[in-house]
């Protein structure tokens, strides 16, 4: 089973606020938009994301998370009943995650009807683009709630292209306290943490609720050799899951990258990643494994 931990839909840019939410946009789909602000008047470019694009995409994986979004502090949403509308049409291979803000007193509220109504199974956060810190008193409420729900949280780290971001929110250290608080509670740390990838693998290491993807990593070669290889030296390859990050990359590019990732040290005296490990990435049943099913 080929399962996509990390993809993102949305009606328009607009919808985005003032995140920044990755780089190299396809020319062929580009819309543009103002990263709002007074002191920040450029126009930026930002790809297509609409659910027909999204579809289109999804060939050659079984299942594909959905992801939401939420942040009253970047003037960002990208609405739960818009992601869920879209995987009620293809529910046996689409999975929805609601965006939830923590700073909002109405956050418990909407993510009990995020899942109980909408039939949501995970909850996007993000603290640097949110601005809490993860052990907030209004974030642990959040928590509480998804563990009672059964909902798995991804933790998005904070966009390095977004100047509002909160980056000291965003070390994936900080999350020590809350998988010690909540172990029942299972937490996907995107995109390996970046930059802090060495603090991910230790939590990974450490707690058997938390796990993480690589979406983003491949669309940069050398800091996923690094990262991977560091993984697979601690032993916690299999906590890794598959993720494209879409709109950014397809699961198809994504997957020839990595597939592709020991090409650059050929002919060196550098390590391996063991292509079967590779492999379990890929092929990993997250379904299962993150108890969806």
């Amino acid at each position: 089973m080929i399962v996509d931990c990390h993809t993102h839909v949305w009606q328009s840019p607009e919808q985005l606020g003032l995140l920044i939410a990755g780089e190299n946009a396809r020319p062929a789909r580009v819309r543009t938009a103002r990263a709002g602000g007074a002191d920040r008047a450029s126009v930026r470019a930002i790809p297509a994301a609409d659910v027909e694009y999204h579809w289109s995409q999804t060939e050659g994986v079984d299942k594909s998370f959905v992801l939401g979004f939420k942040s009253r502090y970047l003037r960002a949403e990208i609405p739960n009943r818009y992601v869920a509308d879209y995987v009620r049409r293809y529910p046996d291979k689409l999975v929805g995650f609601a965006g939830i803000d923590p700073t909002e007193a109405s956050a418990v509220d909407e993510l009990r009807f995020a899942r109980n109504d909408l039939g949501m199974r995970g909850l996007t956060l993000s603290p640097a683009n949110q601005d809490f810190h993860p052990m907030d008193t209004r974030a642990m409420r959040v928590y509480e709630a998804a563990e009672q729900l059964g909902m798995l949280v991804l933790i998005h780290p904070g966009s390095p292209y977004t100047e509002q971001a909160k980056m000291e929110y965003a070390r994936p250290v900080l999350l020590d306290e809350v998988a010690r608080t909540f172990p029942r509670l299972r937490i996907v740390i995107a995109q390996l943490g970046w930059p802090w990838v060495e603090e991910t693998i230790c939590l990974l290491g450490k707690h058997p609720g938390v796990f993480a993807d690589i979406a983003g990593l491949l669309r940069r070669p050398w800091q996923a050799y690094h990262a991977l290889l560091v993984a697979y030296e601690y032993g916690v390859m299999d906590r890794l899951l598959f993720g494209s990050d879409f709109p950014y990359a397809s699961a198809k590019e994504c997957i020839e990258s990595l597939y592709s990732l020991n090409q650059m040290v050929h002919g060196t005296n550098l390590p391996v990643v063991p292509r079967e490990s590779l492999r379990g990435i890929v092929e990993r049943d997250a379904m299962s494994l993150l108890g969806l099913v």
